[in-house]
C-alpha cells in the first residue's frame, strides 16, 4: 500500500486471523470463554483477598493488583477481536488503535512492573524476616505501586508522542489481531535513528532494569534459601515465592518469546496466535497458579462462596 499522509490515515486493518476464516466460529468461542474465565478468575481473586483481613498484606495487596492489570491488559484487546472475528471485520480506527495501543502499554507495563515490585517483597520476606513490617510498611506499599502507575502512564505517553509526531505511514495493515506497539511503529516513516534509539532506551528501560531486579532478588533469595539447613525450611521458604516465580516465568518466558521470534519469517497466523499466549493465555493462568498453590486464597475463595459476610478492605487498617 502506498505510503500515506497522517492525514489521510482514518483506519488501520488488524490481519490476525483474517488468513483463516473457516477457524473464525471455533475463535470465536474459545477467545470469549477464555475471556469470561481470566476475568471471573481474577475478579474472584480480588475479591477473595479483599473480604478476608488476615490477607491484607503486602504480598497479597501486590497481588490484587496483578489481577487488575491482568484483567485490564486482556479487556483491551480481547474483546475487540472477538467482536472482528463474529463480524468478519478487519477495521479499527485511526483514534482507537492509538488508544488501544496505550491501554496495552499501560497494563502490559503494569503487569511487568508490579511482578519486580512482587520479587522485592518476597526478597525482603525471606531475606530480612525481621524487618519485613517495618520495610514494607502501607506507605511504602502504596508508594511502590505509585510507582508502577506513573512509569506505565510514561511509557504510554512516550510511544504515543512517537506515532503522533509521525507524518506518514508506510502501510496500513498490521499483521496482528490488536494494535501492537512493536507493530505500529515499525509502520510508521520515522527516521531509521530515532526509530533505533527509542526501541533501545524503552527496552532498557522498560525491560532490562525490571528484569535486572528480578534476577539479584531471586539470587539472594535462593542464596539465602541455600543456607536454611532443614530440607522443611527450605521448602516452607521457597514455598511462599513458589507461586510468583511461576508467573514471572510464564510471563516474561512468553512474552520474550513472542518478540524475539519476530525477527523471524513467521506467518500471518503465526505471529497473531503467538501474541494469544501473552495477552490472554498468561493472564488467565495466573489466578489458578496462585489458588492452587496457596492454602489462604483457596480459604478466602471457599469463604467467599459459601456466602461469608466480605470485610471492607482497607489494607493497614485490619
Amino acid at each position: 500500500i502506498e505510503t500515506q499522509n497522517i492525514t489521510r490515515v482514518s483506519e488501520f486493518h488488524l490481519l490476525g486471523f483474517s488468513e483463516d476464516p473457516d477457524l473464525h466460529p471455533l475463535i470465536f468461542v474459545l477467545f470469549l470463554s477464555m475471556y469470561l474465565v481470566t476475568v471471573l478468575g481474577n475478579l474472584l481473586i480480588i475479591l477473595a483477598l479483599r473480604s478476608d483481613s488476615h490477607l491484607h498484606t503486602p504480598m497479597y495487596f501486590f497481588l490484587c493488583n496483578l489481577s487488575l492489570a491482568d484483567m485490564g491488559l486482556t479487556s483491551t484487546t480481547v474483546p475487540k477481536a472477538i467482536v472482528d472475528v463474529y463480524t468478519h471485520s478487519t477495521v479499527i480506527s485511526y483514534v482507537g488503535c492509538l488508544a488501544q495501543m496505550s491501554l496495552f502499554i499501560i497494563y502490559g507495563c503494569m503487569d511487568d512492573l508490579i511482578l519486580t515490585v512482587m520479587a522485592y517483597d518476597r526478597f525482603v520476606a525471606i531475606c530480612h524476616p525481621l524487618h519485613y513490617q517495618v520495610i514494607m510498611n502501607p506507605h511504602r506499599c502504596g508508594f511502590l505501586v505509585s510507582v508502577t502507575v506513573v512509569g506505565s502512564l510514561l511509557d504510554s505517553l512516550l510511544h504515543n508522542l512517537m506515532v503522533l509526531q509521525v507524518t506518514c505511514f508506510k502501510d496500513v495493515e498490521i499483521s496482528n489481531f490488536f494494535c501492537d506497539p512493536s507493530q505500529l511503529l515499525n509502520l510508521t516513516c520515522l527516521d531509521t535513528i530515532i526509530h533505533d534509539i527509542f526501541v533501545y532506551f524503552i527496552g532498557v528501560v522498560y525491560a532490562f532494569l525490571p528484569m535486572s531486579a528480578l534476577f539479584f532478588s531471586y539470587y539472594k533469595i535462593i542464596s539465602s534459601i541455600l543456607r536454611v539447613p532443614s530440607p522443611g525450611g527450605k521448602y516452607k521458604a521457597f514455598s511462599t515465592c513458589g507461586s510468583h516465580l511461576t508467573v514471572v516465568c510464564l510471563f516474561y518466558g512468553t512474552g520474550l518469546g513472542v518478540y524475539l521470534s519476530s525477527n523471524f519469517s513467521l506467518s500471518l497466523g503465526e505471529g497473531a496466535w503467538a501474541s494469544v499466549v501473552y495477552t490472554l493465555v498468561t493472564p488467565m493462568l495466573n489466578p489458578f497458579i496462585y489458588s492452587l498453590r496457596n492454602r489462604d486464597i483457596k480459604g478466602a475463595i471457599s469463604r467467599l462462596l459459601s456466602n461469608t459476610v466480605p470485610v471492607p478492605c482497607i489494607w493497614g487498617t485490619s
